[in-house]
């Protein structure tokens, strides 16, 4: 059962029919030629700040190599303890002793439990003002997240507090396919084809926005334009180019 955020669950389209339904108006756009209808997200690192500054804090309070724990993720990217995780495979007990052996392989100690309790960033209010741009001016936005259960909701909070600043978050998407629920992770193909049949929006009329290259890369390929994230700033204004207006 795909986990989403939505005022009621419909079971997925096939992947022809993606026509936008008819109950959405067109979006308001200044560039003729801008053939946008959707917008879909990542999370952690678009929405919220990246887990990736959090790691580098971790790494350098316990002297351990630069990217560290980057490179753990990006060894074996899937079959490792991350991966198998992230579709559920193994709970966070497993999780935590796999990492620790895929660490001490490499010539450190991490424990799986240390990394889990990174990962929850903070949210990005500018991009939560995009989103709500993005909504008034008539576009479909929906959100891609490779996550795991651990803490609390799709954004893996760690306190009630912000678990329920990140839902009030999520509750602005149409949908949020959540990589631990559908046993599906970024960067399969089908991961973005089951956003486009959910949002029933063709990948060529999408955009997608994602911190990590490895993951843009099949929604190009699929016919997306596609926006890598890092600053919420630039990312905006790429946007905003895109789709041929301001969305300040």
């Amino acid at each position: 059962m795909v986990k989403i955020y939505s005022h009621k669950r419909i079971p997925l389209a096939p992947c022809a029919a993606l026509a936008p339904p008819t109950q959405h108006r067109e979006p308001a756009i200044s560039d003729t030629q801008n053939t946008f209808q959707a917008v879909i997200w990542d999370f952690g690192g678009v929405i919220t700040s990246s887990p990736f500054e959090a790691f580098k804090r971790y790494e350098a309070e316990h002297n351990l190599p630069e990217n560290f724990i980057r490179g753990i993720n990006a060894t074996d990217p899937d079959t490792n303890a991350w991966a198998l995780f992230e579709r559920s495979e193994i709970d966070a007990a497993r999780f935590d002793t796999q990492f620790l052996a895929e660490a001490e392989a490499q010539g450190h100690s991490v424990r799986g439990a240390d990394v889990l309790a990174l990962l929850a960033g903070s949210v990005r209010p500018e991009m939560v003002d995009v989103l709500d741009r993005l909504k008034q001016d008539g576009y479909r936005i929906a959100c891609i997240t490779n996550n795991v259960k651990t803490g609390s909701g799709a954004g893996m909070a760690r306190t009630d507090e912000k678990a329920a600043q990140v839902a009030e978050v999520l509750a602005r998407f149409e949908h949020v396919i959540e990589s631990s629920e559908v046993g599906i992770r970024k960067p399969d193909p089908a991961i973005y084809l089951m956003a486009c049949d959910k949002l029933g929006v063709a990948p060529e009329n999408c955009i997608f926005l994602d911190d990590l290259g490895i993951n843009l890369k099949p929604a190009r390929a699929l016919g997306m334009a596609t926006i890598k994230v890092g600053a919420a700033a630039p990312a905006i204004e790429e946007l905003s180019k895109l789709l041929g207006h301001s969305l300040a």
